[in-house]
């Protein structure tokens, strides 16, 4: 929001060429000079746009009116047909460019359009005959302080924020003229002052149910967290402010929680929703209130996504604990809190086949993030499915399990039907649950959890494609032991490598931080590489020595760049395709 200083002849853009007049829903004509030196606002909009804000700007107006303040409204239709221009028209008690006049509605569009990134708009003008706009988000001003918002130039707005923030209080967030109190889900009024003193969370709720009809998930986290903290005797309480409109689904949510609530239609559910700003996409979200009626914490509901009920040892939401519970989430991690969600117990085998998470506790587990789609993964499957075999012979308290990135079930089911080992079910809610506790890197991604349930690694791809199974169990010591050894051998290795495969130019020995497949045996690889710079062709150093060639004999003059024929070759090879995989995830 900034005050603009722009000046227009206001009175000659809302003329018409034959018309000096506005109108009435009734059909009242009014001069328009009869705007000169009052202060009024522009409302640019249509009947598509939101209904609330008209509503709002109506009671606004005539509160305003009957008050005798100085402020006019001029709609400026957006409407392309007469009926709905009437029809939303019919409802407005302030003045109108006659539809009729589209030259002038348009012009003053292409004028004033430029302010505002969306309508419905509300550009306050001071003067008309000087023109100026004085707040291009004078709907802003409206819809947060309503009456209290007048003059709505950037500078009351602001002169308003500024007080309010400062006065804030728990009293001044949930009292009215007309309630001082707030409901319990039995129906008992519960004084808004028994609050003062305790941290408050405002869970702003639509009645959402799960898949099973229950409650949401964010409602069971937030009331399990909410049971654990007064268990543990804290100061601490909850204030649902309900956004439906269904007074019965309002009654059965309500029924359900165990904490207070605002009283359903109340109108100080929608003076919150303005005051901190919340828009839809910001709904179901939960903020936390400090015990002197400032913010402590905004998106409480984040937390809660990311930690689950671990979400509750926030508490007292200082940065002190916020920056703790990371750690304490690594510590308090079990197989079970990764693999568990509701009913939601079990993964799937082939067949149909439903495997309980509890019987996979104690065992090594790498969570497998693939996708069909990506060729990377494609080509490290039979690679995995290698080591994995023989992993498995080596320790049978080992398993993986797909967390499929497919876009749909096809590529889901065709994937996994080539791997022997479990999945979580395509589409399950839990993926994304372990997407955001581990960071849904590049794909192929190998997460180790170790026997204890906590993460061993979440970066064992590198390894696996590296040392196979000579890397398990994927500890820190075990990965650095095999790093270590591999390195003191490259050191003997040459620098430089022709390969038959690449006849024009000697390949560098370069060390790639990201999984590539080799262009000789067309497994894949990490690490230690025989690369080209120009055209990303690589092989193993394995198959680049084994090469029988005898460089000594040969006396062809080096070339260093790959000409374009070859470049190009290998460019629409599948090779190719899957290095640019590999390097785009780097």
């Amino acid at each position: 929001m900034a005050e603009e200083k722009w000046h227009y002849n206001v009175v000659s853009l809302l003329s018409g060429t034959e018309r000096d007049f506005l109108i009435r829903n009734n059909g009242e004509k009014v001069a328009i000079s009869s705007l000169d030196g009052r202060k009024f606002g522009l409302f640019l909009s249509d009947i598509h746009y939101e209904r609330i804000v008209t509503d709002d700007l109506i009671k606004v107006y005539n509160q305003l009116s009957s008050e005798g303040r100085d402020f006019e409204i001029v709609f400026v239709s957006c409407d392309s047909c007469e009926e709905t221009f009437n029809m939303y028209f019919s409802d407005m008690p302030w003045l109108a460019v006659p539809f009729a006049d589209s030259d002038t509605r348009e012009r003053l569009h292409d004028h004033f359009g430029s302010f505002t990134e969306y309508y419905p708009a509300l550009l306050v003008i001071y003067d008309a005959a000087i023109g100026m706009v004085v707040n291009e988000e004078g709907l802003r001003a409206v819809e947060k302080y309503g009456v209290d918002g007048y003059p709505f130039t950037v500078k009351s707005y602001y002169e308003l924020e500024a007080a309010a923030k400062k006065e804030q209080s728990l009293r001044s967030l949930l009292v009215s003229p007309s309630r001082d109190y707030l409901i319990s889900n039995d129906g008992s009024k519960v004084a808004v002052s028994d609050l003062e003193g305790k941290i408050v969370a405002f869970y702003f709720w639509f009645n959402i149910p799960d898949k099973d009809g229950g409650p949401h998930k964010l409602t069971r986290v937030l009331a399990e967290i909410y049971r654990k903290l007064k268990e543990a005797g804290e100061s601490f309480e909850v204030v649902l402010v309900p956004l439906d409109d269904n007074k019965s689904s309002y009654e059965q949510g309500l029924a359900s929680m165990p904490w207070l609530a605002i009283p359903f239609e109340d109108e100080g559910c929608e003076r919150l929703i303005r005051y901190f700003e919340l828009w839809p996409f910001h709904l179901p979200t939960v903020l936390v209130i400090g015990a002197d009626g400032k913010i402590m914490l905004e998106n409480y509901d984040s937390l809660i996504d990311d930690y689950g009920v671990l979400a509750w040892e926030a508490f007292p939401f200082s940065e002190e604990q916020l920056d703790l519970l990371p750690e304490k989430a690594r510590a308090a991690q079990t197989l079970e809190s990764l693999l568990v969600a509701g009913d939601l117990d079990y993964v799937i085998g082939k067949e149909g086949l439903k495997v309980p998470a509890k019987e996979l506790v104690g065992k090594t587990i790498l969570l497998f993030f693939s996708a069909r789609g990506s060729g990377t993964c494609r080509g490290f499957l039979p690679h995995l499915i290698e080591e994995y075999h023989k992993i498995k012979r080596m320790d049978s308290a080992f398993e993986v399990v797909n967390i499929s990135m497919d876009k749909d079930q096809d590529s889901f089911e065709e994937f996994f039907s080539g791997m022997p080992w479990l999945a979580l079910p395509f589409g399950d809610e839990r993926k994304k649950s372990l997407e955001r506790t581990f960071g849904g890197g590049p794909m192929p991604s190998l997460v180790v959890i170790g026997p204890t349930g906590r993460t061993s690694t979440r970066y064992a791809t590198r390894s696996l494609a590296t040392h196979g199974a000579d890397a398990y169990p994927f500890s820190e010591e075990r990965m650095k032991e095999l790093d270590q050894k591999i390195d003191e051998l490259a050191k003997g290795w040459p620098e430089k490598r022709k390969h038959e495969l690449h006849k024009h130019g000697k390949l560098e020995l370069w060390r790639r931080g990201y999984v590539y497949r080799c262009g000789d045996c067309h497994k894949i690889g990490s690490g230690w590489c025989y690369t080209c710079s120009m055209c990303g062709f690589g092989v193993h150093p394995k198959c680049s020595l084994k090469e029988a060639k005898n460089e000594e004999e040969e006396h062809d003059e080096e070339i260093s760049e790959c000409d374009e024929e070859v470049y190009n070759d290998f460019e629409d090879s599948e090779d190719s395709e899957d290095f640019k995989d590999s390097e785009d995830s780097e």
